[in-house]
């Protein structure tokens, strides 16, 4: 997400055709993208059934560089020689527009739709999260990996009575821990007022009481840990972070000085290729890892505080953090 403080960005569409081993292969992956700030959504489709021709469309926040729209090249070898489709969209809700028709996901015992005329699936907790204005729908790597991540520390037996869901997106991370502890008081923060918006829309739509008290849900929008919303709530027994690697390693500090002593923290939105960085910052501020699970390229990370290092004695990584990290938002 950006900041909520600057002007929304004029959105952006380029389309190249592939082929359907291509289409397969990419399945809204955007991981070759996550170093970028505001990484592209990638959507494909079958341009005509009897020809069998496929389309990737990747919507942009801004126009796209040349070095994005080489970047894109790559992931569609058989359009070398083509010259994709550039154009500029209508001041209209893109992301919306670009996440219509996403099959729901399942992972652990949550089944995620995105279109409320999609059956639920017996057996399991049903969450809708329609396509928004806001990330986090349960379709990315991170997110359906954290929700793995949560179902598993249940199962498990782990027990949480104060949660922190931090860059929530859409409210979907925090929604999923109230169900598995249904006594727990949480709240969920974003960078983003809309995405607080959403959040609250899409918590209401799935039966989560708003408030303070046990099994209910605040939101506050915070642009990092040191919000007194978050300050005067703490320490936290569980903390969830589905943000970008940069973000996570800036934020270290301030978020390990919410939880407290034996408090579990789960982290995603990393590439594989990053994880090493944000385990070392974590490790910095006396977190030990407990658990890695893989989805892809993206890592899920479970890790827990060492009782020797107090909740309000962090160590910063930068002397100059406020342990605040503007522009970002839950994958």
């Amino acid at each position: 997400m950006t900041d909520a403080a600057a002007p929304a960005a004029q959105s952006w569409k380029v389309t190249l055709p592939c082929t359907r081993a291509e289409a397969e292969a990419i399945d809204g992956d955007i991981a070759a993208f996550a170093v970028m700030d505001s990484p592209p959504v990638l959507m494909t489709s079958e341009a005509d059934e009897e020809q069998g021709l496929w389309r990737l469309d990747a919507y942009f926040e801004g126009r796209p560089s040349p070095a994005a729209i080489k970047l894109l090249k790559t992931l569609v070898p058989s359009a070398a020689g083509v010259k994709p489709l550039v154009e500029a969209l209508p001041d209209e809700d893109w992301v919306t527009m670009s996440q219509q028709g996403l099959e729901p996901v399942t992972a652990g015992r949550f089944h995620v739709r995105n279109i409320a005329a999609d059956p639920e699936l017996p057996g399991h907790v049903n969450l809708l999260i329609e396509a928004g204005r806001a990330f986090g729908t349960g379709q990315h790597e991170t997110t359906a990996g954290c929700l793995a991540m949560l179902d598993r520390m249940r199962r498990v037996g782990m027990h949480f009575r104060n949660v922190a869901d931090i860059g929530t997106g859409t409210g979907l991370l925090a929604f999923a821990a109230l169900n598995l502890w249904s006594r727990a008081r949480a709240i969920a923060s974003d960078i983003d007022p809309v995405a607080v918006e959403i959040s609250a829309d899409n918590a209401r739509a799935n039966g989560i009481g708003l408030g303070d008290g046990p099994g209910r849900l605040a939101l506050v929008t915070a642009a990092g840990g040191n919000h007194p919303a978050l300050a005067g709530r703490a320490p936290y027994d569980l903390l969830i972070a589905n943000i970008l690697a940069g973000p996570l390693i800036e934020l270290a500090p301030s978020l390990c000085a919410l939880v407290e002593d034996g408090g579990t923290i789960v982290l995603a939105g990393l590439l594989d290729t990053q994880a090493d960085a944000v385990i070392a910052a974590y490790r910095a501020q006396g977190m030990r890892l407990a658990e890695r699970a893989d989805r892809g390229d993206w890592p899920t990370l479970r890790l827990r505080k060492r009782p020797s290092i107090g909740w309000k004695r962090p160590r910063r990584i930068n002397p100059a953090a406020r342990g605040e990290a503007p522009g970002f938002g839950s994958i």
